[in-house]
């Protein structure tokens, strides 16, 4: 991933992103076409701390058949996006342009056993179900045999070991403050993944927006 020094992210600092979205679209290639698929992952660690993406996808998916533990995939991990039109700045002469964040996670995949495919599922579903508290947690215990059994026929569980990490997160981090300012302002009003983005710029740079809260204060009756 093409990534200018101003919005390189560190290795912690992607995987944590990683780990936190935990849905994106895995990568690999056929000899003659990219093939890829969206879907939900958790991270996991080798008892050497080498990081790894566990995951399933539907038995007749193409990608398993390029899952040979050798060729290296992709997973791209993305979070909030949003377009910048070059009217909101204070600057003069500035252009349109995209913000965004958006984790590259790459290495090889090799196939699961069924006993791992059993704790994956688990995991994963307990991962996503603990974004739904105070809901009690479904857990595959509620399912009968026969029909969980079922179910897990038509999946494969495969692990990434992550050999590369690369995370960019684009925020305007070069602009001068005024230029921040305006942007993330603009952003703050438009659709849920603008104000996702104008709330990250806010927390990246709090010291440009210290006046706007000192005005809010003082104006409180």
């Amino acid at each position: 991933m093409y990534t200018p020094p101003f919005f390189k992210q560190d290795r912690a600092a992607s995987l944590k992103f990683a780990e936190e979205r935990g849905f994106g679209t895995m990568c690999a290639f056929d000899g003659h076409k990219p093939v890829a698929s969206p879907l939900p992952f958790y991270l996991t660690y080798a008892a050497d701390g080498t990081p790894q993406a566990a995951f399933h996808v539907a038995r007749h998916n193409p990608l398993l058949k390029l899952a040979d533990g050798d060729a290296s995939w992709l997973l791209a991990v993305n979070g909030p996006d949003a377009y910048v039109s070059p009217d909101w700045y204070v600057s003069p002469d500035q252009v349109p342009t995209w913000l965004y964040q958006s984790v590259h996670l790459s290495g090889p995949v090799r196939l699961l056993s069924d006993d791992e495919l059993a704790v994956q599922i688990d995991t994963l579903s307990d991962k996503f179900e603990h974004w739904l508290l105070p809901k009690k947690p479904w857990t595959s215990a509620k399912m009968t045999a026969g029909r969980l059994a079922t179910m897990k026929k038509a999946i494969v569980g495969l692990v990434m070991t992550i050999e590369e990490v690369e995370g960019s997160f684009k925020l305007n981090q070069h602009k001068s403050d005024a230029d921040y300012a305006a942007i993330a302002n603009a952003l703050g009003g438009g659709d849920a993944d603008a104000k996702q983005i104008s709330h990250l710029m806010r927390q990246a740079r709090p010291q440009v927006f210290a006046d706007d809260t000192n005005m809010l204060e003082g104006s409180a009756p």
